[in-house]
């Protein structure tokens, strides 16, 4: 069994949410459940457009889909969702060039299924600690990579919210799958940049560790990147493995 939390909150600095989650416990089409955190982008607004649609078109794409394996699921309701956005950014000129970041999670048993688009994050807290699942696609972190800069120099680097992928972009778009083990006792956490770059992922951690109530703890969260200056939209998806 499994219990979620979703919040989005709109930060300190900006005039609009362009981040949008959603949280599913029970069944979406052949997923057991459906967690999704989607982070905007586009001028007017645009980006608060991109982000709800493409998470309506991937739940849409998910409940239609007829294959039970959750990979293949996502596979084909990212690529649905992607083209559906992009045929919607042709609608109109204050649409052009909209897209969305766009990390999902599925669970069943202790198998799971993410699927990432872009440097919105999964992670795992467990009792050793925290770890990123999903892989940022970001410029700055293509060149973590490559060795040519230090994680502590990413997150101050001037260019660090330049992203290589998003969806809706183009008609077609690469994403990420990965398949891991679960286990009881351990909490994900979906969110935007939003707070990835406000608070450091020790604090992450400590933060969603020391509250037995996801509430309480995906309400620490936000409280937290406020309060390191809320520089952007905040969007949290908190799953535990009961």
């Amino acid at each position: 069994m499994h219990t979620s939390v979703a919040m989005t909150d709109i930060g300190r600095r900006r005039k609009v949410n362009q981040d949008y989650v959603y949280a599913s416990d029970h069944p979406v089409g052949n997923l057991p459940n459906l967690y999704i955190v989607a982070d905007g982008m586009g001028g007017h607004k645009a980006g608060e457009l991109a982000s709800s649609y493409a998470v309506q078109k991937v739940i849409e794409g998910a409940d239609r889909c007829l294959d039970t394996k959750p990979s293949l699921i996502f596979q084909k309701s990212v690529m649905y969702a992607n083209y559906k956005l992009f045929e919607k950014s042709m609608e109109r000129e204050e649409y052009q060039g909209m897209g969305t970041t766009l990390v999902a999670l599925s669970i069943s048993g202790d198998e799971a299924v993410a699927v990432n688009i872009g440097d919105s994050r999964l992670y795992e807290i467990s009792q050793t600690g925290i770890r990123q699942i999903s892989q940022d696609h970001s410029l700055v972190a293509e060149l973590v990579r490559r060795g040519e800069l230090n994680p502590q120099d990413a997150r101050t680097h001037p260019d660090k919210n330049i992203i290589t992928r998003a969806l809706g972009i183009q008609k077609e778009v690469e994403l990420d799958l990965f398949a891991f083990r679960v286990e009881r006792g351990n909490r994900y956490l979906l969110c935007s940049d939003g707070l990835s770059n406000m608070v450091e992922d020790e604090r992450l951690c400590r933060l969603i560790r020391e509250e037995k109530n996801l509430y309480d703890s995906s309400a620490k969260l936000i409280l937290e990147a406020n309060r390191n200056g809320g520089a952007d939209n905040i969007a949290v998806v908190l799953v535990e493995i009961e």
